[in-house]
């Protein structure tokens, strides 16, 4: 199948994902049925959180998460400059002033020795943040239990960015169970663990959080008459009641999150299968792959290899070469900071000496259902040809 060209992830569906999207195609409801709320259902318990709330992306879920917790533009929200811009543009979207935390470049996750430097030194000019998003990179868990004990310290909440993360698990207990956290976020678009095509999911322990997320993503309109504030008992009534947007998740989109999650577990362990078969073909090399915490155990949405220090030099031209080997490699993440949007914050490059060593040595290489291992093969033959 990969004869020519391995991309470095793609969705895997099979018969029975088809069957339960053509069973909703030809049922009444396409949107507003019955669909989300099993969906829902389904992730709490294979979360263990109290309530899930889906919605059309996972920046959907970032926003209303950041909105629901109060932020606005007198308040700041820092977050991992390694991950995509959703992270980050959630705050900005609210008015609030962004903020970055330098990584352990060794994980890719936020470093906790950064995180209390900054903390300290914000308390002193009284700019904490209102909100902290630590970003689970490439299915492992940041350290939640030590951060959590952070935000009682110094008054912040944690949503964490677990787009990548669903199936993973921190000190034996899934992420999303939101122990060290108000909110969790998960994505379903169709490089992740599993997929919706496209889509998010907001898991929390908070009843006033969940209602509040619930209104936000369907325009703040409430329909449940014992919630209405207006008490009027008209047959059509309905209320707005918030400023709230179209974040809905359909009953399509649903079905295929609900046959794709009842493969969680094998997608995992396929996943660590494969990411093992990479250490043990690569051992004979000067490269590395991301370190992962001991206490955590990965679900993989990313092969991360790094080059050597002093092969970062060289950074673009073994890119642009295993490429052109028909290897579909990319860089998870350039640094937030890094994009032209961001230039106006003059953010100070030295500031990140993490995310600046990270980014020039890291690349993503092919894992996904399916692939096979002589493809793995492949892919470290390409890196011989470049390196060697």
């Amino acid at each position: 199948m990969f004869d020519e060209y391995i991309p470095y992830g793609r969705h895997q569906i099979i018969q029975d994902d088809i069957d339960s999207v053509v069973d909703v195609l030809k049922n009444h409801n396409l949107t507003q049925g019955d669909q989300v709320p099993k969906f829902e259902l389904d992730i709490i318990k294979k979360v263990s959180s109290k309530y899930a709330i889906a919605v059309n992306s996972a920046t959907s879920a970032l926003h209303i998460s950041c909105l629901a917790l109060g932020v606005n533009n007198n308040d700041y929200v820092w977050t991992s400059p390694i991950s995509f811009v959703a992270s980050a543009n959630c705050a900005l979207y609210c008015g609030a002033k962004v903020d970055f935390v330098d990584i352990d470049p060794s994980t890719g996750l936020i470093s906790l020795d950064s995180l209390k430097n900054k903390l300290e030194s914000a308390k002193s000019k009284n700019c904490l943040p209102k909100v902290v998003i630590p970003v689970h990179l490439g299915g492992a868990s940041c350290d939640m239990k030590e951060i959590y004990k952070l935000s009682m310290i110094y008054g912040f909440y944690i949503i964490e960015d677990a787009s990548h993360a669903i199936g993973g698990k921190y000190n034996n207990q899934p992420v999303g169970s939101c122990k060290y956290s108000s909110i969790t976020v998960f994505s379903f678009h169709p490089v992740k663990i599993i997929t919706s095509g496209e889509g998010g999911m907001v898991t929390t322990n908070d009843s006033s959080l969940a209602n509040k997320i619930k209104k936000l993503r369907s325009h703040g309109i409430v329909k449940d008459s014992e919630e209405f504030l207006i008490k009027e008992d008209y047959p059509w009534k309905y209320e707005q009641q918030l400023l709230g947007f179209n974040y809905r998740m359909n009953d399509i989109q649903a079905s295929l999150g609900i046959s794709q999650l009842k493969r969680l577990e094998n997608i995992v362990i396929e996943r660590n299968r494969q990411l093992n078969i990479y250490k043990d073909i690569f051992s004979d090399t000067p490269l590395t792959f991301q370190k992962i915490p001991k206490n955590v155990y990965s679900s993989f949405h990313l092969a991360i290899i790094k080059i050597p220090r002093e092969f970062s030099e060289k950074y673009l031209d073994i890119f642009k070469g295993i490429r052109s080997c028909g290897v579909g490699i990319q860089l998870h993440y350039i640094p937030i900071y890094k994009h032209p949007y961001f230039a106006k914050f003059k953010f100070n490059k030295d500031n990140f000496p993490g995310a600046e060593d990270y980014a020039s040595r890291s690349i993503s290489i092919p894992l996904f259902p399916g692939l096979e291992k002589k493809h793995q093969f492949k892919v470290k033959e390409a890196f011989d040809r470049v390196l060697l």
